[in-house]
């Protein structure tokens, strides 16, 4: 910890995807990830799934027991907009980082090119170009219909200079022992793109930062029901005008809003972010180091 450089510059960026439209939110990906040149940020962070989009409301035909035909257009649809690892469309995304010397995470629904099964992913580039996927370990509700469970990449974590940063997705924060998990690999940053625009996610978040001794970056976003492709088979008149009302926000390592939440609009929020308060943070509570009792409890992690 004594290593870590003192201070990351972040740029959250809290935007609307272009739904179902793979392309048309790369494009507004790299325009967003330009705009933040001019402040020079070391991390830029994106909201889950920002490509193609969170279907919010939609349920694809899906009953039980049951499936309509026109909800399963639906999902092809969605399904032809989803990202191949290391395919065009994901190397652009790796270029960005490479030419800004920036680290770069953002959310994609993520076509695994052998099985063809879709994944909830959050992919970490690196200014190098390297990079490593996390996949949302157990898709929330009725997520299930259109991600499967996580069959690899369990808790990648990226080194950086400022510490190790790791992501879980929406409600995989919910999950104490996949926080446990990271917390054991020493993160510093904790990222959460998420679709939670509730007031007790905000209670949720203080927590974590302060359990985990955590810088937690929390990325929502913006989404309206105009935004919605007007041809779906799907009938979504009944979703309210804003869908997804964001509230981004930054919290540090005591429990406290470094950037307070934004909520109903889109915003790129910057932070500069003292790495200094994660270690002083532990000098009473260090949940994996001189407040646990790794003699007592003991978490085991199947790596994939």
């Amino acid at each position: 910890m004594i290593d870590l450089k003192n201070n990351l510059k972040l740029a959250l960026v809290q935007a609307e995807p272009i739904l179902f439209d793979k392309k048309a939110c790369i494009d507004k990906a790299i325009s967003l990830i330009n705009e933040t040149k001019k402040e020079n940020p070391n991390l830029i962070v994106f909201p889950e799934l920002f490509i193609p989009g969170y279907p919010v409301g939609m349920n694809f035909g899906f009953s039980v027991g049951k499936r309509d035909e026109n909800g399963r257009e639906d999902w092809l649809r969605y399904y032809k907009e989803s990202i191949v690892e290391g395919d065009e469309d994901f190397l652009k995304l790796k270029k960005c980082a490479i030419d800004l010397k920036s680290y770069l995470s953002i959310g994609f629904s993520e076509r695994d090119k052998i099985s063809g099964s879709l994944y909830n992913s959050n992919v970490i580039f690196e200014p190098d170009g390297s990079y490593k996927i996390h996949r949302k370990l157990k898709p929330t509700g009725s997520e299930r219909v259109v991600w499967a469970d996580a069959d690899k990449n369990y808790f990648p974590v990226t080194k950086s200079p400022w510490g190790n940063m790791g992501s879980l997705i929406c409600w995989e924060s919910y999950m104490p022992l996949a926080r446990v998990a990271l917390y054991q690999k020493g993160i510093t940053i904790y990222i959460s793109p998420n679709t939670n625009d509730n007031s007790e996610w905000q209670d949720t978040i203080k927590h974590i930062a302060i359990e985990g001794k955590c810088y937690f970056i929390n990325s929502d976003m913006i989404i309206k029901k105009s935004s919605y492709p007007k041809n779906l088979k799907e009938n979504i008149s009944h979703l309210p005008d804003l869908v997804c009302k964001g509230g981004s926000c930054v919290i540090d390592p005591f429990g406290h809003y470094l950037t307070k939440p934004v909520w109903d609009k889109e915003k790129i929020i910057y932070a500069n972010i003292d790495m200094d308060l994660v270690v002083s943070s532990k000098m009473e509570h260090d949940p994996i180091g001189h407040y646990a009792r790794n003699d007592v409890l003991d978490l085991k992690i199947t790596e994939k």
